[in-house]
């Protein structure tokens, strides 16, 4: 993964440079999401420093939503439209990608996958952050797996 400013949504095919781009038809992870909240308490939990949410391998990073509740739900963020699929489950690598433990920790938190309805850009908000109301669903951070 590596981390970007912009990623351009397309609607029913995935974000543009990202390897799952025109995955297969339907495909219902189009888009992944996995909360900030989470990740620093996984930090805590198993005592990791200095690392990044991007190691779990998700699309954005969120702040201050329960991504469970999007489940069979349609939501937007920066204007661009989505459908919350199903949980997008821990993988058994994230013992080894994060650190033993994690992938027992993330069972029922390990993120959103969804489709995107839209087209549009999200960009990353990591630096107005202060400025987002509560209630607001804020890309933090933006990443795409490498096309190969």
């Amino acid at each position: 993964m590596i981390e970007v400013p912009v990623i351009e949504c397309d609607a029913g095919r995935g974000i543009r440079g990202d390897r799952y781009f025109d995955f297969k038809d339907d495909y219902k992870g189009q888009i992944t999401f996995f909360s900030l909240e989470v990740f620093n308490e996984l930090c805590g939990a198993l005592q990791i420093r200095d690392s990044s949410p991007v190691v779990a391998r998700r699309n954005v990073i969120t702040r201050r939503v329960d991504l469970n509740q999007l489940i069979g739900k349609e939501f937007e963020i920066q204007g661009v439209r989505f459908h919350g699929m199903e949980e997008c489950r821990p993988c058994y690598w994230m013992d080894q990608a994060i650190a033993p433990g994690a992938h027992e920790f993330l069972k029922g938190r390990g993120g959103l996958r969804a489709k995107i309805l839209t087209d549009g850009r999200l960009r990353s908000t990591a630096r107005v952050l202060g400025t987002a109301r509560a209630s607001d669903l804020v890309a933090s951070t933006l990443a795409r797996e490498r096309a190969g």
